[in-house]
Protein backbone atom coordinates (compact mmCIF):
# COMPACT_ATOMS: atom_id res chain seq x y z
CA UNK A 1 0.00 0.00 0.00
CA UNK A 2 1.42 3.36 -1.14
CA UNK A 3 2.67 5.51 2.09
CA UNK A 4 0.92 8.67 2.06
CA UNK A 5 4.84 10.73 2.81
CA UNK A 6 7.06 9.14 1.65
CA UNK A 7 9.98 11.72 3.00
CA UNK A 8 8.18 12.12 6.60
CA UNK A 9 7.04 8.56 7.29
CA UNK A 10 10.28 6.67 6.21
CA UNK A 11 12.51 9.06 7.36
CA UNK A 12 15.93 7.70 9.08
CA UNK A 13 15.99 7.85 12.95
CA UNK A 14 18.68 9.63 13.33
CA UNK A 15 17.18 12.68 11.27
CA UNK A 16 14.08 12.26 12.87
CA UNK A 17 15.94 12.91 16.37
CA UNK A 18 17.63 16.40 14.91
CA UNK A 19 13.85 17.18 13.23
CA UNK A 20 12.37 16.66 16.89
CA UNK A 21 15.16 18.60 18.45
CA UNK A 22 14.93 21.33 16.31
CA UNK A 23 11.53 21.71 16.36
CA UNK A 24 11.24 21.00 20.77
CA UNK A 25 13.33 24.19 20.73
CA UNK A 26 11.52 26.14 19.00
CA UNK A 27 7.78 25.27 20.34
CA UNK A 28 9.88 25.75 23.83
CA UNK A 29 11.45 29.27 23.28
CA UNK A 30 7.93 29.69 21.41
CA UNK A 31 5.72 28.94 24.33
CA UNK A 32 7.58 30.22 26.91
CA UNK A 33 7.57 33.49 25.16
CA UNK A 34 4.08 33.97 24.60
CA UNK A 35 1.83 31.51 27.30
CA UNK A 36 2.30 33.53 30.89
CA UNK A 37 0.68 29.70 32.41
CA UNK A 38 4.05 27.48 31.41
CA UNK A 39 7.03 31.23 31.62
CA UNK A 40 6.25 31.00 35.12
CA UNK A 41 6.25 27.34 35.59
CA UNK A 42 9.70 27.39 33.80
CA UNK A 43 10.67 29.97 35.71
CA UNK A 44 10.06 28.45 38.67
CA UNK A 45 12.27 25.46 38.14
CA UNK A 46 14.48 28.04 36.84
CA UNK A 47 14.55 26.39 33.55
CA UNK A 48 15.14 28.57 30.17
CA UNK A 49 14.59 27.90 26.72
CA UNK A 50 18.16 28.11 26.21
CA UNK A 51 18.70 24.68 28.37
CA UNK A 52 17.23 22.50 25.68
CA UNK A 53 20.17 21.48 24.08
CA UNK A 54 19.21 17.47 23.28
CA UNK A 55 15.49 16.11 23.29
CA UNK A 56 16.71 14.07 26.75
CA UNK A 57 16.27 17.76 27.81
CA UNK A 58 12.82 17.79 27.29
CA UNK A 59 12.57 15.90 30.99
CA UNK A 60 13.09 19.57 32.51
CA UNK A 61 9.91 20.97 31.43
CA UNK A 62 6.76 20.63 33.65
CA UNK A 63 4.25 18.22 33.03
CA UNK A 64 0.50 19.20 31.82
CA UNK A 65 -2.63 17.61 33.07
CA UNK A 66 -6.06 18.26 32.02
CA UNK A 67 -6.48 20.21 34.50
CA UNK A 68 -4.37 22.97 33.56
CA UNK A 69 -6.64 23.49 30.32
CA UNK A 70 -9.79 23.29 32.82
CA UNK A 71 -8.51 26.25 34.67
CA UNK A 72 -7.54 28.48 32.35
CA UNK A 73 -10.76 27.73 30.56
CA UNK A 74 -11.35 28.81 27.69
CA UNK A 75 -8.42 30.62 25.91
CA UNK A 76 -5.96 30.95 28.52
CA UNK A 77 -3.50 28.70 27.12
CA UNK A 78 -3.66 29.82 23.59
CA UNK A 79 -0.26 31.21 22.04
CA UNK A 80 -1.85 32.96 19.12
CA UNK A 81 -4.33 36.06 19.49
CA UNK A 82 -8.09 34.87 18.69
CA UNK A 83 -7.91 36.79 15.27
CA UNK A 84 -5.17 33.43 14.19
CA UNK A 85 -7.44 31.06 15.38
CA UNK A 86 -9.55 29.42 12.52
CA UNK A 87 -11.10 26.52 14.45
CA UNK A 88 -12.15 25.40 18.14
CA UNK A 89 -12.88 22.13 19.47
CA UNK A 90 -14.02 21.08 23.03
CA UNK A 91 -14.04 18.10 25.43
CA UNK A 92 -18.01 17.43 26.44
CA UNK A 93 -17.43 18.44 30.12
CA UNK A 94 -19.61 15.95 31.65
CA UNK A 95 -16.74 15.96 34.64
CA UNK A 96 -16.28 19.34 34.83
CA UNK A 97 -15.27 22.80 32.73
CA UNK A 98 -14.62 21.55 29.11
CA UNK A 99 -10.86 21.15 27.85
CA UNK A 100 -10.74 23.51 25.03
CA UNK A 101 -8.24 23.34 21.76
CA UNK A 102 -7.62 25.90 19.54
CA UNK A 103 -6.48 25.51 16.04
CA UNK A 104 -4.95 28.22 13.10
CA UNK A 105 -4.83 27.21 9.85
CA UNK A 106 -1.44 25.49 9.71
CA UNK A 107 -2.42 23.66 12.97
CA UNK A 108 -4.94 22.11 10.53
CA UNK A 109 -3.53 21.25 7.69
CA UNK A 110 -1.03 19.84 10.16
CA UNK A 111 -3.90 17.58 11.66
CA UNK A 112 -4.98 16.54 8.14
CA UNK A 113 -1.98 15.29 7.37
CA UNK A 114 -1.64 13.25 10.12
CA UNK A 115 -4.98 11.69 9.07
CA UNK A 116 -4.19 11.35 5.62
CA UNK A 117 -1.10 8.94 7.01
CA UNK A 118 -3.08 6.44 9.27
CA UNK A 119 -6.05 6.50 6.58
CA UNK A 120 -3.46 5.42 3.63
CA UNK A 121 -1.53 3.47 5.76
CA UNK A 122 -4.92 1.50 6.51
CA UNK A 123 -5.56 1.18 2.77
CA UNK A 124 -7.89 3.59 1.96
CA UNK A 125 -7.42 5.21 -1.53
CA UNK A 126 -9.24 8.38 -3.71
CA UNK A 127 -11.07 5.25 -5.23
CA UNK A 128 -13.44 5.28 -1.90
CA UNK A 129 -15.97 6.18 -0.55
CA UNK A 130 -15.60 6.98 3.71
CA UNK A 131 -18.78 7.07 5.75
CA UNK A 132 -17.99 8.92 9.01
CA UNK A 133 -20.69 7.55 11.78
CA UNK A 134 -18.35 10.09 14.51
CA UNK A 135 -20.78 13.21 16.18
CA UNK A 136 -20.05 16.34 14.10
CA UNK A 137 -19.63 19.08 16.44
CA UNK A 138 -17.31 20.02 18.99
CA UNK A 139 -15.80 16.66 19.65
CA UNK A 140 -12.63 16.24 17.06
CA UNK A 141 -13.64 12.93 15.76
CA UNK A 142 -16.17 13.70 13.07
CA UNK A 143 -13.88 16.72 11.57
CA UNK A 144 -10.80 15.45 12.19
CA UNK A 145 -11.35 11.81 9.90
CA UNK A 146 -13.61 14.41 7.10
CA UNK A 147 -10.30 16.66 6.60
CA UNK A 148 -7.66 13.99 6.84
CA UNK A 149 -10.30 11.47 4.30
CA UNK A 150 -11.07 14.69 1.53
CA UNK A 151 -7.10 14.92 1.75
CA UNK A 152 -6.32 11.51 0.12
CA UNK A 153 -9.15 12.43 -2.36
CA UNK A 154 -11.56 9.88 -0.62
CA UNK A 155 -15.26 10.78 -1.14
CA UNK A 156 -16.47 11.24 2.36
CA UNK A 157 -20.21 11.09 3.46
CA UNK A 158 -20.59 13.12 6.82
CA UNK A 159 -23.35 11.13 8.11
CA UNK A 160 -22.86 11.82 11.93
CA UNK A 161 -23.83 9.32 14.71
CA UNK A 162 -27.30 7.44 16.27
CA UNK A 163 -30.07 6.49 13.63
CA UNK A 164 -28.38 3.36 13.43
CA UNK A 165 -31.27 2.75 10.26
CA UNK A 166 -30.12 5.86 8.25
CA UNK A 167 -26.14 4.64 8.65
CA UNK A 168 -27.18 1.28 6.77
CA UNK A 169 -29.64 3.24 4.54
CA UNK A 170 -26.84 5.45 3.58
CA UNK A 171 -23.79 2.87 3.31
CA UNK A 172 -26.02 0.58 1.19
CA UNK A 173 -27.13 3.18 -1.34
CA UNK A 174 -23.95 5.59 -1.38
CA UNK A 175 -21.63 2.53 -1.91
CA UNK A 176 -19.52 3.32 1.27
CA UNK A 177 -16.61 1.10 1.10
CA UNK A 178 -14.61 2.47 4.29
CA UNK A 179 -16.42 2.87 7.68
CA UNK A 180 -15.47 5.50 10.45
CA UNK A 181 -16.27 5.85 14.05
CA UNK A 182 -16.10 3.86 17.44
CA UNK A 183 -15.66 0.23 17.79
CA UNK A 184 -18.58 0.05 20.65
CA UNK A 185 -21.26 1.62 17.92
CA UNK A 186 -19.61 -0.51 15.47
CA UNK A 187 -20.99 -3.70 17.37
CA UNK A 188 -24.08 -1.85 18.38
CA UNK A 189 -24.44 -1.95 13.76
CA UNK A 190 -23.43 -5.58 13.86
CA UNK A 191 -25.91 -6.35 16.40
CA UNK A 192 -28.27 -4.29 13.98
CA UNK A 193 -27.98 -6.02 10.85
CA UNK A 194 -30.78 -8.60 11.08
CA UNK A 195 -33.23 -6.42 12.66
CA UNK A 196 -32.64 -3.97 9.23
CA UNK A 197 -32.19 -7.12 6.87
CA UNK A 198 -28.78 -5.87 5.72
CA UNK A 199 -26.64 -8.60 4.65
CA UNK A 200 -23.01 -7.10 4.70
CA UNK A 201 -21.34 -9.50 1.98
CA UNK A 202 -24.66 -9.01 -0.25
CA UNK A 203 -26.10 -5.40 0.94
CA UNK A 204 -22.43 -3.19 1.36
CA UNK A 205 -19.18 -2.15 0.01
CA UNK A 206 -17.41 -2.11 2.93
CA UNK A 207 -13.90 -3.36 2.99
CA UNK A 208 -12.37 -1.36 5.55
CA UNK A 209 -12.92 -0.02 8.60
CA UNK A 210 -11.04 2.71 10.99
CA UNK A 211 -12.04 3.04 14.55
CA UNK A 212 -11.09 4.83 17.55
CA UNK A 213 -11.61 7.69 20.18
CA UNK A 214 -12.06 4.59 22.92
CA UNK A 215 -9.85 1.54 23.72
CA UNK A 216 -10.70 -1.99 22.20
CA UNK A 217 -9.47 -5.46 22.13
CA UNK A 218 -8.04 -8.12 19.65
CA UNK A 219 -11.31 -9.79 20.47
CA UNK A 220 -13.51 -6.85 19.45
CA UNK A 221 -11.58 -6.30 16.35
CA UNK A 222 -12.54 -9.78 15.40
CA UNK A 223 -16.01 -9.08 16.06
CA UNK A 224 -15.76 -6.57 14.10
CA UNK A 225 -14.35 -7.77 11.11
CA UNK A 226 -16.11 -10.96 11.07
CA UNK A 227 -19.88 -9.01 11.03
CA UNK A 228 -18.93 -6.52 8.63
CA UNK A 229 -16.72 -8.80 7.02
CA UNK A 230 -14.07 -5.80 6.84
CA UNK A 231 -10.38 -5.43 7.61
CA UNK A 232 -10.53 -3.29 11.05
CA UNK A 233 -7.57 -0.72 11.89
CA UNK A 234 -6.82 1.13 15.24
CA UNK A 235 -5.79 5.11 15.38
CA UNK A 236 -5.11 6.94 18.44
CA UNK A 237 -5.30 10.47 19.32
CA UNK A 238 -6.61 13.14 22.01
CA UNK A 239 -8.40 15.91 21.60
CA UNK A 240 -6.05 18.17 23.86
CA UNK A 241 -2.91 17.44 21.64
CA UNK A 242 -4.42 17.41 18.45
CA UNK A 243 -7.31 14.96 18.14
CA UNK A 244 -7.24 11.92 16.03
CA UNK A 245 -3.83 11.74 14.11
CA UNK A 246 -1.08 11.23 16.64
CA UNK A 247 -0.64 7.63 15.69
CA UNK A 248 -2.34 4.69 13.44
CA UNK A 249 -2.08 1.42 12.55
CA UNK A 250 -0.68 0.20 8.77
CA UNK A 251 -1.91 -2.78 7.27
CA UNK A 252 0.22 -5.14 9.39
CA UNK A 253 -1.15 -4.13 12.17
CA UNK A 254 1.28 -4.27 14.67
CA UNK A 255 1.07 -1.21 16.55
CA UNK A 256 0.15 2.20 15.59
CA UNK A 257 3.00 4.97 13.52
CA UNK A 258 3.34 8.04 15.28
CA UNK A 259 3.57 10.86 13.68
CA UNK A 260 7.07 11.34 15.02
CA UNK A 261 7.88 14.26 12.94
CA UNK A 262 4.79 16.05 14.76
CA UNK A 263 4.95 14.56 18.63
CA UNK A 264 6.86 13.04 20.53
CA UNK A 265 5.95 10.26 22.94
CA UNK A 266 7.67 9.52 26.16
CA UNK A 267 6.48 6.44 27.78
CA UNK A 268 7.10 7.03 32.02
CA UNK A 269 6.49 4.44 34.86
CA UNK A 270 2.81 6.60 36.40
CA UNK A 271 4.12 6.58 39.44
CA UNK A 272 7.71 7.97 39.50
CA UNK A 273 7.28 9.58 36.11
CA UNK A 274 10.55 8.15 35.14
CA UNK A 275 11.08 6.80 31.85
CA UNK A 276 10.54 2.54 31.48
CA UNK A 277 12.37 0.36 28.70
CA UNK A 278 11.30 0.01 25.81
CA UNK A 279 9.02 -2.59 25.71
CA UNK A 280 7.50 -2.28 29.13
CA UNK A 281 4.23 -0.72 29.73
CA UNK A 282 3.96 2.72 31.43
CA UNK A 283 2.28 6.65 30.87
CA UNK A 284 2.17 7.85 27.34
CA UNK A 285 3.44 11.18 27.34
CA UNK A 286 3.16 13.31 24.54
CA UNK A 287 4.82 16.75 23.36
CA UNK A 288 3.10 18.51 20.58
CA UNK A 289 5.92 19.67 18.37
CA UNK A 290 4.22 21.83 15.69
CA UNK A 291 1.29 23.38 17.08
CA UNK A 292 0.61 26.77 16.86
CA UNK A 293 -2.50 27.90 18.65
CA UNK A 294 -2.33 25.33 21.60
CA UNK A 295 1.50 24.13 22.37
CA UNK A 296 1.72 21.98 25.26
CA UNK A 297 4.91 19.89 27.14
CA UNK A 298 4.36 16.86 28.21
CA UNK A 299 0.70 16.21 28.47
CA UNK A 300 -0.19 13.55 30.50
CA UNK A 301 -2.38 11.23 28.33
CA UNK A 302 -3.15 8.64 31.13
CA UNK A 303 -3.06 6.15 28.64
CA UNK A 304 -1.56 3.08 29.40
CA UNK A 305 0.55 1.06 26.52
CA UNK A 306 4.24 0.36 24.75
CA UNK A 307 6.33 1.81 22.29
CA UNK A 308 8.07 -0.19 19.81
CA UNK A 309 11.04 1.67 17.71
CA UNK A 310 11.74 -1.79 15.71
CA UNK A 311 11.63 -1.45 11.91
CA UNK A 312 8.27 -2.40 10.16
CA UNK A 313 7.99 -4.23 7.29
CA UNK A 314 5.31 -2.06 5.38
CA UNK A 315 8.54 0.17 4.68
CA UNK A 316 7.39 3.15 7.31
CA UNK A 317 10.32 4.22 10.37
CA UNK A 318 8.31 6.14 12.69
CA UNK A 319 7.92 4.12 16.22
CA UNK A 320 4.54 1.92 16.68
CA UNK A 321 2.56 2.60 19.96
CA UNK A 322 0.93 -0.37 20.76
CA UNK A 323 -3.16 -0.94 21.50
CA UNK A 324 -3.99 1.15 24.59
CA UNK A 325 -4.30 -1.02 27.59
CA UNK A 326 -6.14 0.92 29.63
CA UNK A 327 -5.74 4.31 31.70
CA UNK A 328 -3.98 5.01 34.67
CA UNK A 329 -7.69 6.78 35.92
CA UNK A 330 -9.37 3.53 34.81
CA UNK A 331 -8.16 1.57 36.88
CA UNK A 332 -10.08 0.01 39.93
CA UNK A 333 -8.60 -1.52 43.16
CA UNK A 334 -10.71 -4.08 44.38
CA UNK A 335 -9.60 -5.13 47.56
CA UNK A 336 -5.85 -4.11 46.85
CA UNK A 337 -6.12 -5.80 43.43
CA UNK A 338 -5.43 -3.38 40.61
CA UNK A 339 -7.84 -4.67 38.18
CA UNK A 340 -8.00 -3.11 35.10
CA UNK A 341 -12.08 -3.22 32.53
CA UNK A 342 -9.51 -4.21 29.74
CA UNK A 343 -8.61 -7.55 31.33
CA UNK A 344 -12.28 -8.82 31.74
CA UNK A 345 -13.20 -7.88 28.28
CA UNK A 346 -10.88 -9.76 26.93
CA UNK A 347 -11.73 -13.02 29.16
CA UNK A 348 -15.18 -12.53 28.38
CA UNK A 349 -14.71 -12.13 24.00
CA UNK A 350 -12.82 -15.41 24.20
CA UNK A 351 -15.71 -17.26 25.69
CA UNK A 352 -17.97 -19.20 23.48
CA UNK A 353 -21.26 -17.68 23.51
CA UNK A 354 -20.65 -14.85 25.59
CA UNK A 355 -21.84 -11.28 23.32
CA UNK A 356 -19.30 -8.23 22.77
CA UNK A 357 -21.30 -6.18 25.44
CA UNK A 358 -20.57 -6.20 29.16
CA UNK A 359 -20.62 -3.97 32.50
CA UNK A 360 -18.82 -3.51 35.40
CA UNK A 361 -20.78 -2.54 38.85
CA UNK A 362 -18.24 -2.08 41.45
CA UNK A 363 -19.70 -1.11 45.00
CA UNK A 364 -18.99 -0.93 48.57
CA UNK A 365 -20.43 -2.98 50.98
CA UNK A 366 -19.78 -3.61 54.55
CA UNK A 367 -16.98 -1.55 53.99
CA UNK A 368 -15.85 -3.92 51.20
CA UNK A 369 -15.75 -3.30 47.74
CA UNK A 370 -17.57 -5.47 45.21
CA UNK A 371 -17.47 -6.09 42.04
CA UNK A 372 -19.92 -7.42 39.61
CA UNK A 373 -19.56 -8.07 35.66
CA UNK A 374 -23.26 -8.26 33.79
CA UNK A 375 -22.64 -9.57 30.31
CA UNK A 376 -24.76 -10.66 27.28
CA UNK A 377 -25.23 -14.21 26.08
CA UNK A 378 -25.91 -15.39 22.71
CA UNK A 379 -30.21 -15.94 22.49
CA UNK A 380 -29.53 -19.51 22.26
CA UNK A 381 -27.89 -19.83 25.52
CA UNK A 382 -29.64 -17.66 27.67
CA UNK A 383 -32.93 -19.79 27.21
CA UNK A 384 -30.85 -23.33 27.12
CA UNK A 385 -31.36 -25.84 29.72
CA UNK A 386 -30.12 -24.65 33.35
CA UNK A 387 -27.01 -26.67 33.49
CA UNK A 388 -25.28 -25.21 30.26
CA UNK A 389 -26.18 -22.18 31.54
CA UNK A 390 -24.23 -22.78 35.09
CA UNK A 391 -21.62 -24.12 32.89
CA UNK A 392 -20.93 -21.31 31.34
CA UNK A 393 -20.92 -19.00 34.41
CA UNK A 394 -18.48 -21.66 36.31
CA UNK A 395 -16.52 -21.21 32.87
CA UNK A 396 -16.59 -17.09 33.01
CA UNK A 397 -15.56 -16.88 37.09
CA UNK A 398 -12.48 -19.25 36.61
CA UNK A 399 -11.30 -17.59 33.74
CA UNK A 400 -11.59 -14.11 35.42
CA UNK A 401 -10.32 -15.49 38.88
CA UNK A 402 -7.67 -16.60 37.07
CA UNK A 403 -6.51 -12.94 35.59
CA UNK A 404 -7.03 -11.03 38.47
CA UNK A 405 -7.10 -13.05 41.27
CA UNK A 406 -9.79 -12.37 43.08
CA UNK A 407 -13.45 -13.40 43.16
CA UNK A 408 -16.38 -11.31 41.57
CA UNK A 409 -19.83 -11.73 40.90
CA UNK A 410 -21.59 -12.62 37.49
CA UNK A 411 -24.83 -12.14 36.27
CA UNK A 412 -25.92 -13.30 32.49
CA UNK A 413 -28.20 -11.31 31.00
CA UNK A 414 -30.20 -11.39 27.56
CA UNK A 415 -29.27 -10.10 24.27
CA UNK A 416 -29.37 -6.65 24.18
CA UNK A 417 -30.09 -5.56 27.61
CA UNK A 418 -27.10 -3.38 27.91
CA UNK A 419 -27.09 0.01 27.30
CA UNK A 420 -25.66 1.22 23.75
CA UNK A 421 -24.25 3.97 22.92
CA UNK A 422 -23.64 6.12 19.57
CA UNK A 423 -20.23 7.28 20.66
CA UNK A 424 -18.03 6.24 23.85
CA UNK A 425 -18.96 2.66 25.08
CA UNK A 426 -19.23 3.38 29.26
CA UNK A 427 -18.54 -0.15 30.45
CA UNK A 428 -17.83 0.71 34.41
CA UNK A 429 -20.40 1.96 36.78
CA UNK A 430 -18.32 2.96 40.11
CA UNK A 431 -21.33 3.03 42.57
CA UNK A 432 -18.54 3.97 45.18
CA UNK A 433 -18.20 7.75 44.38
CA UNK A 434 -22.12 8.19 45.02
CA UNK A 435 -22.82 6.19 47.55
CA UNK A 436 -21.62 6.13 51.29
CA UNK A 437 -20.70 3.28 52.54
CA UNK A 438 -24.11 3.02 54.76
CA UNK A 439 -25.73 2.97 51.34
CA UNK A 440 -27.38 6.33 51.03
CA UNK A 441 -26.20 8.72 48.60
CA UNK A 442 -23.65 11.37 49.74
Amino acid sequence: MPIWNPRAETMQRQELRELQLFKLKQMVRRTFERVPFYREKLERSRVSPDDIRTLDDIRRLPFTVKDDLRDHYPFGLFAVPMEEVVRVHASSGTTGRPTVVGYTRADLDMWSECVARFASAAGVTPADRAHVSFGYGLFTGGFGLHYGLEKIGAAVIPVSSGNTARQFQLMKDFGATTLIGTPSYALHMIDSLKDFGIDPKRDLRLKIGLFGAEPWSESIRREIEKGFCITATDNYGLSEVIGPGVAGECQERCGMHICEDHFFVEVLDPKTMEPVREGETGELVITPLSKEALPLMRYRTKDLSVIDSSPCSCGRTMARVMKIRGRTDDMLIIRGVNVFPSQIEEVLLNVEGVAPHYQIVVDRKNNLDTMEVRVEVSEGIFFDEMKRIVELEKKILERIYAVLGIHVKLKLVEPKTIERSTGKAHRVMDMRDVYGEDGKTC
